[in-house]
């Protein structure tokens, strides 16, 4: 069976290629467009792992993580964060609950790697 992967990404060009990519590596997509909408899909759908974009709209990236972390399974829920800030904002990824963190622009050959330490059987 597929995994899930939940994309929280406000630019809808950017969501659409994340999707596009794994979903052409046999991943199922559920997205989410700002971090509110990411709390709600972890209650309904509950995804083996979370692509979090730390800026965004309505509730933002950290916070949202936060949040996750509180709700039922969601302390065990991968959360990868993926900003165009850079490493600078590792630290309070970290804090705020996410596992890892990628920068954007997104370099699949450096994410593929990152989803399969997390997918892992």
């Amino acid at each position: 069976m597929a995994k899930t992967i939940l994309v929280v990404e406000d630019y809808v060009d950017t969501r659409d290629l994340m999707k596009y990519l794994l979903e052409g590596c046999g991943y199922n997509v559920v997205e989410a467009v700002d971090g509110q909408q990411a709390v709600e899909s972890v209650k309904e759908k509950f995804p083996d792992l979370i692509l979090m974009d730390l800026s965004l709209p309505v509730m933002d990236g950290l916070t949202a993580t936060q949040i996750i972390r509180k709700v039922d399974g969601g302390g065990k829920l991968p959360i990868i964060a993926v900003t165009a800030y850079g490493n600078s904002y590792y630290r309070r990824a970290i804090e705020a609950g996410c596992d890892d963190l990628i920068n954007k622009p997104l370099d699949f050959d450096k994410l593929q790697p990152v989803l399969e330490q997390y997918l892992a059987p």
